[in-house]
């Protein structure tokens, strides 16, 4: 099974040519959109493939030739991109039938979310793509971004839209609007994407093949799904069963109210069903469920750099230079579920010998606004060697005169790398910490704006250990 669906995905992350169906000249159209996105990166090196556009009414794309039909496609085509009207659709997918290519996103909307009429439709595509072994992912979606290989099928071009640069973290959307604006938005906040689908109305490749897939993707460290609705329950929760035992799932469900279910059922076509059910679905599966985007990519970030030092347990140790910051963290600690840890009696002597009288010593430690890095090393060292701590929650304000910036910053990414426990950190200020907070997170330690953040992606961290834990059981 997994070297089933391992080939079966293969073309749509690393294809050895693509076939741009409805490729045109007209700047702005999606289908030129879609063309430029890889002619680009194969100028840029990245997209390593061939590129054929076709198109029946011209013979040639910025000096690419343009084939006038999918019979007279190269051979090597592997995956083919549609971005036609929907009547077209069924037609061209028997040529890709005859032609033998076995990877197609349908861009292309005007299916199933419209009513019975796109409903057949689709049921005609669906039933050519299981008649001839042809995966499909789409209709009405943005389809496929990878960095590292080039395949970029969104069809907002680089002008208007931002793409993150590579990362350990696959993105799923149901939603093709919401994937752009995500895609953009983590370029924005320097969060890596190894992998984006948009599927759209998932007629066929949905979320338990992409979970079954990304089980074996070494590049990737946790899953994030934006989902509407689920068609096939029991499959989504065999597939999700067997992905959390290996990488963390976060998932974002919306259409939780009356409302949004209605919304949902009009956008792609998605029966989002009883919140409550999800809520249960997601409980026994071990799925992460996210309470905004913010939320999610909190958790990813958390999980794409520690996800290989889960807690042992739930007790956290906070070290501030601010009070007020330590209390609102300590809040959390409570809110969240989790145990503020009690300190070893050697932690508490050996940070009273070393810190000045007037240091608070405890847990929150507070190494005060007269602080410089060393008092952060000496907590550091006492916290991480303390077995009555599980996590480190270090926050740290940039603004105190004393402190020196760059070597507090490696002094806390030293301690992530050398210490078996997690350590999250949080900077709260405006631009001068926000690029301090950019340096750290670019040495390996996740950074939150604010302490509520923070331990709530530690809460995340603690979860997911426990339920592997149970798992193995």
């Amino acid at each position: 099974m997994a070297e089933k669906i391992v080939e079966e995905m293969k073309p749509f992350f690393d294809p050895k040519a693509v076939a741009i169906i409805g490729a045109t000249n007209k700047k702005g159209k999606v289908g030129n959109v879609i063309f430029e996105n890889f002619k680009m990166n194969k100028e840029r090196g990245v997209f390593k493939g061939n590129i054929y556009p076709v198109n029946p009414k011209l013979d040639e794309i910025d000096g690419y030739k343009v084939y006038h039909s999918v019979e007279e496609l190269p051979d090597d085509t592997d995956l083919a991109v549609i971005s036609i009207p929907a009547p077209f659709v069924p037609d061209t997918m028997r040529q890709i039938a005859k032609k033998g290519i076995k990877a197609v996103i349908i861009i292309t909307g005007g299916f199933g979310e419209l009513g019975e009429e796109g409903k057949k439709l689709e049921r005609e595509i669906l039933e050519i793509a299981r008649e001839n072994g042809i995966r499909v992912i789409g209709p009405n979606c943005v389809g496929v971004y990878v960095p590292d290989t080039g395949v970029d099928t969104v069809f907002l071009p680089e002008s208007k839209m931002d793409r993150p640069e590579s990362g350990p973290i696959a993105f799923v959307s149901q939603s093709g609007a919401f994937a752009a604006a995500m895609l953009d938005w983590a370029a924005g906040a320097g969060i890596g994407i190894g992998k984006m689908v948009s599927y759209g109305n998932k007629l066929d490749v949905d979320d338990a093949d992409l979970m079954d897939y990304f089980i074996h993707d070494d590049s990737i460290n946790v899953v994030t799904f934006y989902i509407e609705g689920v068609k096939d329950g029991r499959k989504f929760i065999e597939a999700a069963k067997r992905i959390t035992k290996v990488k963390p799932v976060i998932a974002l469900k919306s259409g939780r109210t009356e409302y949004g279910a209605k919304a949902a059922s009009s956008h792609t076509g998605s029966l989002a069903g009883a919140d409550t059910i999800y809520d249960a679905v997601f409980k026994q599966t071990g799925i992460i469920r996210a309470e905004d985007f913010e939320h999610m990519f909190d958790l990813a970030k958390a999980f794409a750099q520690l996800v290989h030092k889960l807690p042992k347990g739930d007790r956290i140790g906070i070290i501030t230079d601010g009070g007020g910051a330590g209390v609102m963290a300590s809040d959390a600690v409570a809110k969240f579920g989790l145990k503020m840890a009690d300190l070893s009696e050697e932690t508490v002597k050996f940070l009273k010998e070393k810190f000045p009288p007037h240091a608070v010593v405890g847990n929150p430690t507070d190494v005060v606004g007269d602080t410089d890095a060393e008092r952060y090393r000496l907590a550091l060292e006492a916290f991480t060697k303390d077995p009555n701590v599980d996590a480190i929650l270090v926050i740290v304000l940039f603004q105190v005169p004393l402190l020196e910036e760059e070597k507090v910053i490696d002094i806390i990414a030293d301690y992530q790398k050398k210490s078996d426990k997690p350590i999250v950190a949080v900077a709260m200020g405006g631009k001068k910490t926000d690029r301090y907070a950019r340096m750290l997170e670019e040495k390996g330690v996740p950074v939150y704006p604010t302490p509520e953040r923070g331990v709530r992606a530690l809460a995340g961290l603690v979860r997911y250990a426990q339920y592997r834990e149970k798992a193995k059981e």
